[in-house]
């Protein structure tokens, strides 16, 4: 059974579960890396048979096996990859910027040039579900950023085949390799290179305790997107809503993983009490009850709020992954939220709408990090050089305040540097 709380009667921070992503695989995932480091594709087979049990002649995904896989799909199916796809790239299009260009008198120009990232590495779950939507959520800002080359990674079944509906959205998504290979050895193949899989410039999607161990391990030898957590909603509800819905949602979010976090925070005792009973029922015919049940028995909560007020200001304690709030006018709440990675608004926008169809990204700041960080996006996947060009009348009138605050830092080569292009030697 959900416990039900009231608001103050137990800290926030414990409200979600911030799990020790890297409790007890740190060493494990040492030894990973490094053998794949020193082996290459021949630890990358071993890790495979050890961890997949598939035994591999070949890594790569052949197009014959893509072709296959697609043809296999209904085409009812292609035609919402399809319909995700262009959903999300009209949100993501409003992100690209193209970089900006200043000047001054005397000749000064400043500006800020905007560069995709080359070679980008995804990782695609395929544990208890399989993930296409989180395929299609990360390439489509990384093929608008312009990146040059997108290789996918994704644990392959027992017979050494990737899922048909991962397949699909990756020919959907053009990327240009996908690998066989999940876990903490498909993060050390991109981060270093293998005899089959390039060297990527940087790693974004999401995995398991061993895949975000690894990815925080490579950091700096490649880029990362983020260390994902467990996946969270938080739901604000006044009384005029379903129990059922409220419950669909909660439990939506924890079919995802025994670890996932359902909260629901609400101003009416009743209907808290009614969700409770609701949860109860729905789980009962749940598929995925073995894993929903745990979640919802020892991560999820019912925390009731004096008001909705308050039960935002619960939420921005919180800093969720996902907020959904389920009230008659949401966008009065829209400017009194400060942390939340996406926002729901209203009682027919579900989270589930924005893991497949909506548009805005599903990869998320988790574990309170909405408090400083934002959704995946095209920012990602490009890089920003900064340029300065002066002429040398322009450095003349500058130069005295430059050599001034060079020496008053003690660095009498930095003025040099500006006052030996003006002296007459």
């Amino acid at each position: 059974m959900i416990k039900i709380y009231k608001y103050g009667e137990v800290p926030n921070e414990t409200l979600f579960i911030r799990s020790p992503l890297f409790q007890d695989v740190g060493a494990v995932v040492t030894e990973i890396l490094n053998k794949v480091q020193e082996e290459g594709d021949a630890a990358l087979k071993y890790y495979t048979r050890k961890f997949d049990g598939a035994d591999l002649s070949d890594l790569i995904v052949s197009n014959e096996e893509i072709e296959e896989a697609f043809t296999s799909t209904s085409e009812e199916y292609r035609k919402v990859l399809q319909q995700a796809w262009d959903n999300i790239a009209e949100y993501h299009s409003h992100q690209i910027r193209p970089g900006f260009v200043m000047t001054r008198e005397n000749g000064v120009v400043l500006g800020q040039k905007i560069t995709p990232i080359e070679k980008v590495g995804l990782y695609v779950p395929n544990g208890t579900a399989a993930y296409p939507s989180s395929l299609i959520m990360n390439c489509v800002p990384a093929k608008l950023a312009g990146c040059s080359e997108l290789i996918i990674v994704t644990p392959p079944d027992r017979n050494g085949k990737v899922n048909s509906a991962i397949l699909a959205a990756a020919k959907i998504c053009n990327v240009d390799k996908i690998v066989k290979v999940g876990g903490a050895q498909a993060v050390a193949a991109l981060a270093f290179g293998t005899e089959s899989v390039p060297k990527v410039d940087k790693i974004v999607g999401p995995g398991n305790a061993y895949v975000a161990e690894a990815k925080k391990q490579v950091f700096g030898k490649v880029a990362i997107d983020t260390i994902a957590g467990p996946s969270e909603v938080l739901i604000v509800a006044d009384k005029n809503n379903d129990p059922r819905i409220l419950a669909a949602d909660m439990l939506a979010q924890a079919e995802h993983d025994v670890m996932a976090t359902s909260v629901l925070v609400t101003d009416s005792e009743e209907l808290a009490n009614r969700v409770a009973q609701e949860l109860e029922t729905q789980l009962a015919v749940l598929p995925r009850e073995n894993i929903a049940r745990p979640s919802i028995e020892n991560n999820g909560k019912i925390v009731i709020a004096s008001s909705l007020d308050e039960a935002v200001e619960c939420a921005n304690e919180i800093a969720p992954e996902h907020l959904e709030i389920s009230v008659d006018d949401p966008f009065s709440y829209l400017g009194k939220i400060k942390n939340a990675g996406s926002i729901f608004l209203g009682k027919d926008a579900p989270e589930a709408l924005g893991d497949y169809m909506a548009g805005p990204n599903h990869t998320l700041p988790t574990t309170g990090t909405a408090r400083f960080g934002s959704p995946l996006s095209v920012d990602d996947f490009v890089k920003k050089s900064q340029y300065t060009y002066f002429s040398h009348e322009a450095l003349e009138e500058i130069k005295d305040s430059i050599m001034l605050f060079a020496e008053e830092e003690g660095l009498h080569g930095h003025a040099n540097s500006i006052d030996i292009r003006f002296r007459e030697d």
